[in-house]
């Protein structure tokens, strides 16, 4: 794992937590801190604990409605797509909408890239899918996914208030 004795690291890891499975987040992050100390912290300190934590310019859900947007146009970087597919969904997006921002990607990055973030999409859903099932399996409640779509109509999932009050904790530290 990271140190947690810097500051920036601190905050880039209450993002990350805020917006990804504790567990995945810290896994990606040791194994970068592992290979590459160096890169890890830069990275992911910028990413997450300055630009991410900067909550009151842009909200962690417009975050990654544009981080979604920017992985699916380039068409090069589907398992971060994947991951913040994911972290969309548990910030409040609604999977409908995730449909909606990757096609309207498809228009200005080309067919092929909107294609493979669909792709990349049903692949993160069933990946969160049997997360759940294990922790259910586990004994742990097993939680519907953030987003999970009942109708077309559905804009905000069920998630989403409580997401909003970790996201606005989140945020607050930094």
């Amino acid at each position: 794992m990271a140190r947690t004795d810097d500051p920036r690291m601190k905050k880039a890891l209450e993002m990350l937590h805020a917006i990804e499975d504790k567990d995945a987040a810290d896994a990606v992050v040791s194994v970068l801190n592992e290979l590459a100390p160096d890169y890890a912290k830069a990275t992911v300190a910028y990413a997450f604990g300055d630009t991410y934590a900067r909550t009151k310019q842009l909200a962690l859900r417009d975050r990654e409605i544009t981080t979604i947007a920017a992985l699916a146009a380039m068409g090069n970087a589907l398992p971060q797509l994947k991951v913040h597919i994911r972290s969309g969904l548990k910030v409040g997006l609604s999977q409908q909408e995730i449909v909606e921002i990757i096609g309207h990607v498809g228009v200005y990055a080309g067919f092929p890239a909107a294609a493979n973030a669909y792709f990349a999409m049903k692949e993160a859903l069933a990946e969160s899918a049997a997360a759940r099932q294990a922790a259910a399996a586990k004994g742990g409640a097993a939680k519907p996914a953030a987003g999970k779509i009942k109708s077309v109509k559905a804009k905000t999932s069920k998630a989403a208030p409580a997401a909003k009050a970790k996201l606005a904790k989140a945020g607050k530290k930094g």
